[in-house]
């Protein structure tokens, strides 16, 4: 096959062999079938016709390599370019080195999709934890279930620990005493002479046989340390609850 190849042909062959290791050979080139057939049987002619075992003034392992892999300037690779073009020896060396250059970009961009992929899963991942994170400190939830006293006194004697609440928190989540109401309520938070340092209201409702109160607040301003959180209906005493802002 392709014996008696001429040298115009083999260097054609050459030439588009060299130009289809970098980014100068069109798409359209390579998508032709028939175009693809031709270039295929010339290459295979290139690569037997012009036998050299002696290896007479081949320039050498390392210069092949390297122009294959676009390494050597053109000024310098141009030299040796008829002799890569009626050598088949030479001409499957560049070929082989050209195959195994391309098996590499291929296995770094794969390596790089793959890196790009992990890195914005894991970006993605501490994303959700830090927001997830963020809202549980900024959402305080405080149970008063089993903290039912009478209106207008205090819970220091039930022999509960104080409730504890970051100065952080911007929201509460009360869920109020058993069999509580739901409706309109004000909150406060109190100081030991019952002065009211911090005042918000929400609406109370009942989810899940739980009546939840559910408000905002800003304790950025409130010093660390003892306080009574007050809890009422509109017109209503207080019930208070010990509690710590820290």
């Amino acid at each position: 096959m392709c014996r008696g190849l001429s040298f115009s042909h083999t260097w054609a062959v050459f030439q588009i062999e060299l130009l289809s290791s970098g980014p100068s050979l069109s798409s359209e080139s390579q998508s032709n079938a028939a175009d693809k057939r031709l270039l295929d049987s010339l290459r295979q002619g290139l690569a037997t016709e012009f036998p050299n075992p002696e290896r007479i003034g081949c320039p050498g392992n390392a210069l092949v390599k390297g122009i294959a892999q676009g390494k050597v300037p053109l000024i310098e690779a141009e030299p040796w370019l008829d002799h890569l073009g009626s050598c088949s020896p030479c001409f499957r060396e560049f070929t082989e080195f050209r195959r195994q250059a391309a098996t590499q970009r291929r296995r770094v961009l794969t390596l790089v999709a793959t890196a790009a992929v992990l890195l914005f899963a894991v970006g993605g991942w501490l994303l959700v934890r830090a927001r997830r994170s963020a809202e549980a400190t900024d959402t305080a939830v405080l149970d008063l279930r089993e903290r039912s006293v009478a209106r207008g006194q205090t819970s220091s004697e039930t022999g509960h620990a104080p409730l504890e609440i970051p100065r952080t928190a911007k929201h509460l989540v009360l869920d109020l005493p058993i069999a509580s109401k739901e409706g309109p309520y004000d909150v406060g938070l109190l100081t030991e002479t019952g002065d009211q340092i911090l005042s918000t209201t929400g609406m109370a409702q009942l989810h899940d046989h739980i009546t939840d109160l559910q408000v905002d607040v800003d304790l950025r301003s409130v010093r660390p340390g003892a306080y009574s959180l007050g809890v009422r209906q509109p017109s209503l005493e207080w019930t208070r609850y010990p509690i710590l802002v820290f």
